[in-house]
C-alpha cells in the first residue's frame, strides 16, 4: 500500500487526528514524516537523517506558511465577508493537504529497501531523536496506540 493511502487510513483510526496534532503544535514534530517512519517499519539512520533534511526544507517552504495562512483565516476579518472569507480557508486547506501528499511520495522513495521492521514506537522515537526535538515516550506511544 502506498504511503498516502496508508497515512490517509491511519489519520481516520481513533486518536490518530489528536495525537499526531498535540506531537506537531507541543514538540514541534512533523506529522507526515512520523507516519513515513512508521509505514517504513523505522528506516535506518542514514534514511532518517537524509529524510529529517528534506521534511524540514519542505516544512519550512511549504507545509509551515501554508499552515500559518490557514490557521490565521479561521477568525473573522473585518470588513472581509465570511463566506469568501471560509472559502479561500478550505481552498488553502486543500494546498496544504496536497503539500503534505508532495512530501509523502517523496519520503516514500526514501523508504526503499533500508526500510526495518520495527514496531510503531520504536519508530516513532527513532524518527523523533532523528528531527532532532525528542518526545517523551508517553506522548509517542500516544500515537503509536491510536495506530495499532
Amino acid at each position: 500500500m502506498s504511503l498516502w493511502a496508508w497515512a490517509l487510513e491511519a489519520y481516520g483510526q481513533p486518536g490518530v487526528p489528536e495525537a499526531t496534532l498535540a506531537l506537531q503544535d507541543s514538540y514541534g514534530q512533523n506529522t507526515s514524516f512520523l507516519l513515513w517512519a512508521v509505514w517504513a517499519g523505522g528506516p535506518d539512520a542514514e534514511v532518517l537523517t537524509r529524510a529529517v533534511a528534506l521534511t524540514q526544507a519542505w516544512d519550512a517552504t511549504a507545509l509551515r506558511p501554508i499552515r500559518e495562512v490557514r490557521r490565521a483565516l479561521k477568525l473573522s476579518l473585518p470588513s472581509v465577508d465570511d463566506g469568501a472569507r471560509e472559502g479561500l480557508r478550505e481552498d488553502i486547506k486543500a494546498a496544504e493537504l496536497r503539500a503534505e501528499r508532495v512530501l509523502m511520495e517523496t519520503l516514500e522513495g526514501l523508504a526503499g529497501a533500508s526500510s526495518g521492521r520495527h514496531g510503531a514506537l520504536a519508530a516513532l522515537q527513532a524518527a523523533s531523536a532523528a528531527w532532532g526535538k525528542p518526545v517523551s515516550d508517553n506522548a509517542l506511544a500516544t500515537l503509536a496506540g491510536a495506530l495499532s
